[in-house]
């Protein structure tokens, strides 16, 4: 009895042994002596001892930072820049048996590619058409990676760092531009109120009395503004009437 109990705790510690726990976002490429039989999961499968190997392959998409850069854009400008690689795996099988470490491999591509897309541009472009060069980044990838099974679905440049000798000559460019739209807007305002002045000038020209009853119009403005005994002069053509009828009496 004792020599029939020992077979069978060690085929029962030997099937223990062989099941395996994949989750739903896993799947398991086995080898069989060597050879890849297929793929497995999620859930419990069997691996048999000895004769069998399983490789986990996770299928969530990976956030992966590409350390920065020193990149000399195309007007030769050295800049700094670092961005994320958004990946997953589509293909378990070639993810293990095209490349050794899909991970590893992709990081170091997102690098190069990175100084070589970047390398191409403009400082004025790297700046100004992000969402370009993204996307320039994102079909290189996702081109290069599919042999390995990878998806690329994103990549996002997140910071350029500019020397501080160029920050300060944009941002004196920048102080310049707005000036220069400061003295447009003045001018654009001046042009305008030379046109109402002008036509003013016609209406006062064509009623000449229309200035005397401006000029009597402000004279009530300043002394409801200033509470103050006001001295003017008062022009002669107003009072040539009066001293022609003086004139006359004599």
């Amino acid at each position: 009895m004792q020599a029939f109990c020992v077979p069978a705790v060690i085929v029962g510690i030997l099937l223990l042994s062989s099941l395996r726990v994949l989750k739903e976002y896993e799947r398991g490429v086995v080898f069989r002596l060597g050879k890849v039989i297929g793929l497995k999961g999620p859930g419990i499968i069997l691996v048999l001892p000895i004769i069998d190997s399983l490789k986990k392959v996770d299928l969530r998409v990976v956030t992966m930072d590409v350390p920065p850069q020193d990149v000399i854009t195309r007007d030769n400008v050295s800049v700094k820049v670092n961005a994320v690689t958004y990946y997953r795996v589509v293909d378990p099988k070639k993810a293990i048996l095209e490349i050794t470490n899909y991970m590893y491999a992709t990081n170091q591509l997102a690098q190069t590619t990175l100084r070589s897309v970047l390398g191409e541009a403009t400082l004025d472009e790297l700046l100004a058409n992000r969402d370009e060069i993204n996307a320039k980044l994102q079909d290189i990838l996702d081109r290069m990676t599919d042999p390995w099974g990878i998806k690329v679905s994103a990549v996002e440049v997140k910071h350029v760092d500019l020397p501080e000798d160029m920050q300060r000559m944009m941002a004196k460019e920048a102080e310049a531009e707005r000036d220069r739209r400061a003295k447009i807007i003045r001018a654009d305002a001046e042009l305008q109120a030379s046109y109402k002045l002008a036509e003013a000038a016609a209406v006062i020209d064509a009623h000449p009395t229309a200035l005397q009853l401006r000029y009597l119009q402000t004279l009530t403005d300043i002394a409801v503004e200033n509470n103050s005994t006001i001295a003017f002069p008062i022009p002669l053509d107003m009072i040539t009437p009066f001293l022609k009828m003086g004139k006359g009496k004599e």
